[in-house]
């Protein structure tokens, strides 16, 4: 059951439901005609065009709250039913009008004040909100503290707008999930084709970002939960380096690779995003290192064994390799490459399995007494009492087989850690980067969404991309939308080394500006919403 909305935000909604009707179908101008007059066009627009607009007193932050607010009862919770958020700060309205009143008086905070910002639900907040992860067990889950990098943006200014749907437990509960599905927030639902798979696990934050939700969003990766939704939702979304943005108080997977990253509609609001969200003493200003020219002259490892079988898939990649050529970068095709060690999927698997045990245990430790479930072992136990709501649809097989693992002192553990790191960092992009001497290495980010399905689980087609090398390495690595299949998006991905996070935005940037291959959502209800398609599939 989702959290219900409270204070100044519920008038502003029941204001909004008194005055629209069913917006089922309707097209985005209806939506929209229902927005503030100033901030109803701005809401469309990317992170630093509203900073823009609230820096030049074009908007006021409330204004945008307002907007936001209308929106997410308007195509979230209503018509198209995207369920991507999963609750909304009471707080939003008064520090939104907080932060009038400081630009009022020219005391801005940052570049972010006032700009309102979505977090993944396994992110904590201060707010008077839960972190839940999408679970029943965490429902109550109030704690009252900033994750770093939500202190890091609240110093700025910015507004947390709320809290977004997830993949349950971010995806790391069962061999047999479906993406997108949380006990508490339901079915998260592609803002491009409804029936498609926003991808997890930042299933929400994707899905909220590009149907304009809020400014920005965040997610957190621990293999491809950052890109993959970006890439199915057409969105930017960056993953850093592990250990740029601090992942205390973030409901946990594993500690070698889990990490928080901005997913918004384009590479400088990431930038700008990451400004705030990176922690430790040797600050980076990642707007700044943008560079639309940053191509020039680089040499690119073009990885062919990831690039997959689909023709549109290929088409669009092929196309995004023109444009880096005709920027002025050289491409070096690498035809081959498989993973250097016996069991790669095996051991991979067992570090998240040990990690996590670790890692959540230490966590649900931490948690307020309201929080009945104190270990890994309790939370199974509380999925069984609860079965018909959390076992429903898929079983928790990664959770009883996590609860087996022994403590990450033992040695099983560390050879699988050690080997795994080896094969995708030592001998793997590092490698790659050597041998071929490129400076990135570049793919499809995915492949095109299947169709959500209850029945069967997760259903992808052969896999496009190589993401699980920056994530099991821990190393950069971003998407951006590189067109769509027929509706569907579909995203360019550049990964590099450890720390090489400025340099990845940067030709991340150089790509977007040359190619601007984003599309916005049309919340059509099937394939078949398409002209194309419904003629094919008609009998003849």
């Amino acid at each position: 059951m989702k959290h219900l909305l409270m204070g100044v935000a519920l008038g502003v909604l029941c204001v909004a439901c008194s005055s629209v009707a069913d917006v089922t179908n309707t097209a985005e101008a209806d939506i929209e005609a229902t927005m503030p007059e100033r901030a109803e066009q701005l809401v469309l627009q990317t992170l630093p065009d509203i900073a823009a607009a609230l820096e030049a007193a074009e908007v006021s932050s409330e204004e945008l709250v307002t907007a936001y607010l209308m929106r997410i009862e308007q195509i979230d919770r209503s018509g198209p039913t995207l369920q991507s958020v999963l609750a909304v700060n009471p707080n939003a309205m008064a520090d939104a009008q907080a932060s009038d009143a400081r630009r009022t008086m020219g005391k801005a905070w940052g570049p972010l004040d006032g700009v309102p910002i979505l977090l993944k639900d396994n992110i904590e907040s201060l707010d008077p909100i839960a972190t839940t992860a999408g679970a029943l067990a965490l429902k109550e889950n109030v704690t009252g503290r900033d994750s770093p990098l939500v202190a890091g943006m609240r110093a700025q200014g910015a507004i947390i707008l709320g809290k977004t749907n997830l993949s349950q437990w971010a995806n790391f509960r069962s061999n047999d999930s479906m993406s997108g599905w949380s006990a508490l927030g339901g079915q998260v639902r592609n803002p491009h084709m409804l029936d498609r798979n926003p991808c997890g696990s930042s299933s929400g934050s994707g899905a909220a970002a590009a149907a304009s939700l809020a400014a920005g969003t965040v997610g957190t990766e621990t293999n491809g939960s950052i890109i993959c939704p970006s890439n199915v939702n057409g969105v930017v979304g960056f993953k850093p380096t592990v250990g740029l943005v601090a992942q205390d108080y973030i409901v946990p997977i594993s500690s070698s690779q889990d990490t928080a990253g901005p997913m918004t509609k384009s590479v400088k609001g990431a930038a700008m995003m990451m400004n705030a969200m990176a922690t430790g003493d040797a600050k980076t200003d990642y707007v700044a290192a943008l560079d639309s020219g940053s191509l020039a002259g680089k040499r690119v490892g073009v990885m062919r064994f990831s690039q997959g079988s689909n023709a549109d898939i290929l088409d669009r990649f092929n196309a995004a390799l023109a444009v880096l050529e005709a920027q002025g970068a050289t491409l070096v095709d690498i035809d081959s490459f498989s993973p250097d060690a016996e069991n790669f999927w095996g051991d991979a698997l067992s570090v998240l399995q040990y990690e996590f045990k670790h890692t959540l245990n230490e966590y649900l430790a931490s948690t307020p007494e309201t929080v009945t479930a104190r270990t890994l072992a309790d939370l199974i136990e509380f999925n069984q009492a609860n079965a018909e709501i959390e076992l429903a649809l898929f079983d928790q097989s990664l959770f009883d087989a996590s609860q087996e693992k022994g403590a990450i002192t033992d040695e099983a553990y560390t050879t699988a850690r050690d080997t795994v790191q080896r094969a995708s960092r030592d001998a793997g992009i590092d490698r790659l980067m050597a041998d071929y001497d490129v400076q990135m290495l570049v793919s499809p980010s995915g492949p095109v969404s299947p169709r959500v399905d209850a029945i069967n689980g997760d259903t992808w087609p052969a896999w496009a991309g190589a993401g699980y090398l920056a994530a099991i390495a821990g190393y950069p690595h971003i998407t951006v939308p590189m067109g769509d299949v027929h509706g569907v998006p579909i995203g360019f991905s550049i990964m590099s080394g450890k720390d090489a996070d400025a340099e990845v935005l940067s030709w991340g940037y150089a790509y977007e500006q040359a190619s601007q291959m984003r599309v916005e959502p049309q919340y059509l209800e099937t394939a078949e919403a398409r002209p194309e398609i419904a003629a094919a599939m008609k009998a003849k």
